[in-house]
């Protein structure tokens, strides 16, 4: 039985199992290889019970890890048979049954839901990403850009899509550590307003404001953006709308069409499905990194900016660039491992290369990209070509590093 479902999930590739009593079981042919170590024979019940879930937990237990190739091949691998992982129709209906409700964020969910990730541990992610802190997808114009390098092409990239003037007002929605709200501030001469409902990011933003100098400047407020008043010439949100949850859509549009002058531009960027919504919100993702989350397709927030009134001025896809980013962050968690193993445990560190390392394969090999949504109220207020994005004299002064994060 268990070889005619292995033999049915492997239709490209091959799968080789090493068995605790060194048994090797070989499944399918020729490329990708993936290597899997059982602890014991019973893990396979586990596997095949539930292989979405499954796979992820019993990789954080112990229960199997990879040989030759490592944890790269395993994911190549699953994701060249990903249309034979189905659930059982019972397992289906469930989950469906449960995927409204895990989306609801209310105030008080997104927070915790927030809190969940991002309060972890402040160090954990001073040691893995780039001094601006950017926790969201690089753009590397060049091949041989560093991750530094990239994450400050991505924050110019933005800048620009803004289309600043000194003095205006600026609105970042889920601001993270104060990057983005302070790339701004300090490149375009403007005042930014910066919203988070982590307590770790409300406190490190705030702290770099004033080792920068530039409190006066930039405001960093523990606020969820349904609770946000004013009016600003352009909004900003970089990954923070992939935790909105689609009963919220509606009501995140909403907001950014209220909060928007009648001449402002808005730039929204985060993960999106290249494809059709699909069946099941319930991933292991969902369960152990990003509580409420969801990735929309683009007919999934389409229809809530249609009814908003707003101009799609731009929409902008960006392909392979978030692969390239997961990469290198697993890169310099993996040079550092053993420091978070001392610090958070053995599980949790094979939960975050497991989450790095399967989302760098979503990129890579599935279906998943970044969106850039470039929204305004008038028709002329954003260029009519991209040219303003490209040329050298409207790139700001610095791309190079500012002051470090943890300075």
């Amino acid at each position: 039985m268990k070889s005619s479902l292995f033999e049915r999930f492997i239709s490209r590739g091959t799968l080789v199992l090493h068995h605790a009593d060194g048994d090797e079981e070989r499944y399918g042919s020729g490329e990708p290889i993936a290597h899997v170590h059982l602890r014991s024979r019973k893990v396979l019940r586990r596997l095949l019970a539930d292989p979405e879930m499954a796979f992820g937990e019993a990789y954080m237990d112990g229960d199997w890890w990879p040989g030759e190739g490592g944890l790269q091949a395993v994911f190549q691998l699953y994701f060249a048979n990903a249309n034979n992982f189905e659930s059982n129709r019972l397992m289906d209906l469930a989950r469906r049954a449960v995927r409204g409700v895990s989306e609801m964020n209310t105030r008080m969910r997104a927070e915790r839901n927030v809190q969940h990730h991002y309060d972890i541990d402040n160090e954990l992610f001073q040691r893995f990403l780039d001094p601006e802190m950017q926790y969201s997808c690089a753009y590397f114009e060049h091949e041989d850009m560093s991750l530094d390098e990239a994450q400050r092409a991505k924050l110019a990239h933005i800048g620009r899509k803004l289309l600043l003037e000194p003095g205006q007002k600026v609105l970042d929605i889920g601001c993270g550590w104060g990057g983005m709200a302070l790339f701004l501030a300090r490149e375009y001469d403007v005042e930014v307003v910066g919203l988070t409902l982590s307590n770790d990011q409300y406190d490190h933003a705030r702290k770099r404001a004033e080792a920068l100098g530039l409190s006066q400047r930039v405001t960093f407020l523990k606020e969820d953006y349904r609770e946000h008043q004013g009016a600003y010439d352009a909004i900003v949100s970089v990954g923070m709308f992939e935790h909105v949850g689609r009963p919220q859509y509606q009501t995140f549009f909403d907001q950014v069409a209220r909060l928007l002058k009648p001449d402002g531009r808005s730039l929204i960027h985060f993960i999106a499905r290249n494809g059709m919504p699909p069946k099941d919100s319930r991933t292991w993702i969902q369960k152990y990194i990003f509580p409420g989350g969801y990735i929309p397709s683009l007919s999934d927030f389409a229809p809530c900016i249609e009814k908003t009134g707003m101009s799609l001025a731009d929409l902008e896809v960006w392909r392979l660039h978030y692969a390239r980013t997961l990469a290198a962050w697993n890169e310099r968690f993996q040079a550092q491992r053993d420091v978070f193993r001392e610090r958070l445990g053995e599980r949790f560190c094979r939960m975050w290369e497991f989450y790095l390392l399967g989302c760098e394969a979503i990129f890579r090999y599935g279906e998943l990209v970044v969106y850039h949504v470039q929204l305004a109220h008038q028709n002329d207020v954003v260029p009519v070509t991209r040219d303003y994005l490209y040329r050298e004299e409207d790139s700001p002064a610095t791309l190079q590093p500012s002051v470090s994060a943890t300075g």
